[in-house]
C-alpha cells in the first residue's frame, strides 16, 4: 500500500511578508469564504528585508530567517519536499527599467537553481511578472527556463490573471512549475475557474476613510488644467477587479498608473491599506508591522 502524504514540507524563497506563503498553505478566511488547510507546511523561509520578516513573523512564526540568500549556505536549509520563491521582478517589469539580468536581482533566481541541485526537493514553484517572458526578445526567461531543466527538473510555465481566481485584481504573473526528472512527470496547468470578485465588494465605506486619503480640489484643479483628458481610463471602476497594486502605492498620484477611486461626482481618493491588502486577497486579521509607506 502506498503511503499517503499527510504533509508537504516547503522552503519559501523571497518570502517577502508572506502572501505566497499564506495561499499555499490555506487555513484563513477572505471575504467571508473559508480556505482550509492545504498539506503543504512551510518549514523555512527568508527574504533579506527587516520590516517584512518582522511581517512575516508576526503572522507565521520564527521560522523566516532574515539574511541575503547568497550567503546562506545549502547546509542551513533544511531537506523539503517544495522550493518556492517569487525571486524579485522589479528588473523584470514592464513599469520598470528592465534591466534585467544586468541588475543585481536579475540574477537572484541562481540562487534557486542552487538549492534546487543541492537539496534535490520533488518541485518546485517560481513566480514573476509577465514582463520576464519578453525581455531581451525572450532571451533571458529562455535561459531561465534551461538552467531549471539542468538542475534536473521537468518544466512548464504559464501566464495567470489573478482576477480569474477569485482576487479583485488584473495581476499577471508567470508561473513557472518543475517536478523532478526521476518522477517522471510533468505538471499540468487546469483552467481557471473563472470566479470574480469586483472592486465594490472589498472597498471600505466612504464615512469611515480618513480624509488623508482623499485628493484635495486643488490637485483635482491641476490636473484637469495639464490633462484634458483627466479620468479616461484613470479612476477605477468599482463594477470589475482592480489594476495591478505597484510596490509604491503610498505615492500615488492621480496622474499615476495605480489604482485611484471615484466614490461620488467629484470625490477621487487613494486606496486604504485595507483595501489594498484585501486587493491582493490577504485577509482583514492579517497583521502588517512598520509605517503606513512599509506596509
Amino acid at each position: 500500500m502506498l503511503k499517503k502524504i499527510t504533509q508537504i514540507n516547503t522552503v519559501s524563497l523571497f518570502s517577502g511578508c508572506g502572501g505566497g506563503d499564506l495561499g499555499l498553505q490555506g487555513n484563513f478566511k477572505y471575504l467571508g469564504k473559508k480556505f482550509a488547510p492545504t498539506g503543504f507546511k512551510v518549514k523555512w523561509a527568508n527574504d533579506i528585508l527587516p520590516f517584512a520578516v518582522e511581517t512575516y513573523i508576526e503572522n507565521f512564526g520564527e521560522h523566516i530567517v532574515n539574511k541575503d540568500i547568497a550567503k546562506v549556505k545549502s547546509s542551513e536549509i533544511p531537506d523539503h519536499d517544495l522550493l518556492v520563491g517569487g525571486f524579485p521582478c522589479q528588473t523584470f517589469s514592464m513599469v520598470g527599467q528592465r534591466k534585467g539580468t544586468d541588475d543585481p536581482r536579475g540574477v537572484l533566481y541562481k540562487q534557486m537553481i542552487r538549492v534546487l541541485k543541492s537539496k534535490k526537493p520533488k518541485a518546485f514553484i517560481g513566480e514573476n511578472v509577465k514582463g520576464l517572458i519578453s525581455i531581451s526578445k525572450g532571451k533571458v526567461f529562455n535561459q531561465m527556463i534551461k538552467d531549471f531543466e539542468r538542475a534536473g527538473y521537468n518544466v512548464t510555465y504559464k501566464v495567470l490573471n489573478a482576477s480569474h481566481y477569485g482576487v479583485p485584481q488584473k495581476r499577471e504573473r508567470v508561473f513557472i512549475v518543475g517536478v523532478r526528472k526521476d518522477l517522471n512527470k510533468v505538471f499540468t496547468f487546469e483552467e481557471p475557474p473563472n470566479i470574480v470578485v469586483n472592486l465594490k465588494d472589498v472597498v471600505e465605506d466612504n464615512a469611515t476613510v480618513d480624509r488623508k486619503y482623499y485628493f484635495s480640489q486643488r490637485a483635482l484643479d491641476g490636473l484637469k488644467k495639464a490633462n484634458k483628458a483627466f479620468n479616461k481610463g484613470r479612476a477605477q471602476s468599482l463594477n470589475g477587479p482592480s489594476n495591478t497594486i505597484s510596490t509604491h502605492l503610498s505615492k500615488v498620484s492621480l496622474n499615476g498608473t495605480d489604482p485611484v477611486l471615484l466614490t461620488a461626482p467629484g470625490v477621487y481618493r487613494r486606496l486604504t491599506p485595507l483595501e489594498a491588502a484585501r486587493i491582493q486577497s490577504f485577509p482583514d486579521n492579517f497583521k502588517f508591522d512598520g509605517s503606513e509607506a512599509k506596509q
